[in-house]
């Protein structure tokens, strides 16, 4: 269900237009009509780009009275976060695995050179 979740995220970020408004959203609720202003399309293209978005789960859409406004979910981003995080020390840790060896393998080297030598 992670995966899932996290496929649909990654899909709805994969987007520049969708990433600048989550940007956007990540400093505070803005109406569709503020998070429209910044970006040279139509209100209409706009309108299915926050609808990704939110069938993403990554915002939510409220009315308050005629106005529609968005909320980042920061659990959204959240979990594709601690996604990366466990792949990066998965990777820092054969790194520094890796690096033990290369280490060793240079000691070895040199102690081969100064017995031929």
């Amino acid at each position: 269900m992670v995966v899932d979740r996290l496929g649909t995220t990654f899909a709805a970020l994969s987007d520049p237009t969708r990433r600048a408004m989550v940007e956007r959203l990540s400093r505070g609720p803005a109406s569709v009509h503020g998070l429209t202003e910044p970006f040279a399309l139509s209100q209409q293209m706009i309108s299915k780009h926050i609808a990704y978005l939110v069938r993403a789960r990554i915002v939510i859409k409220t009315k308050r009275g005629r106005e529609s406004i968005c909320t980042l979910r920061p659990e959204a981003i959240k979990t594709v976060s601690d996604w990366a995080l466990s792949y990066r020390r998965f990777w820092e840790e054969s790194f520094d695995k890796l690096d033990v060896v290369v280490n060793q393998m240079k000691k070895e080297e040199v102690r081969d050179d100064r017995k031929s030598g």
